[in-house]
């Protein structure tokens, strides 16, 4: 049975009345709801406000069930992102004696190719080791 044969055979049905009797008590309950509809407070979701939001979401639930899901994903990504940070700084290790021998080399090499015979007493109490980039701005700062 499809949809056109349901309808045809609800319309050949004899259309029956409602007993008096509930008839009143229907009405005389609905009137006491909407007596006591108009003395309350109006709540948070009759609202226009929420009336306007509900007329903008509604043409389109899928769009905004779309773009839910993609703020959903970017929240999920962040925090995933969040977590790998620590253990990348867990991982550095210092340089080696043989690193900062021949940083140091370099260093006099650049002094000698410039036409400084010596290297600066600042630049050679400067540590080789990375710091972080605030230090390294306040050092050129002081310079």
């Amino acid at each position: 049975m499809n949809h056109d044969d349901f309808e045809q055979e609800l319309r050949r049905q004899p259309l029956r009345q409602v007993p008096a009797e509930w008839r009143e008590e229907i009405l005389a309950a609905a009137s006491r709801e909407s007596r006591v509809e108009s003395r309350a407070p109006k709540n948070f979701w009759s609202s226009s406000a929420v009336c306007r939001l509900s007329s903008v979401f509604w043409p389109h639930p899928a769009a905004w069930a779309g773009l839910a899901v993609i703020w959903i994903f970017l929240i999920a990504m962040n925090f995933t992102l969040h977590d790998t940070a620590p253990v990348m700084a867990e991982k550095f290790s210092p340089p080696t004696a043989e690193v900062i021998v021949e940083v140091r080399q370099q260093q006099r090499l650049l002094a000698e190719l410039i036409g400084s015979r010596e290297v600066r007493e600042a630049d050679r109490s400067k540590s080789s080791m990375p710091r972080p980039r605030s230090e390294r701005n306040f050092d050129i700062w002081m310079t």
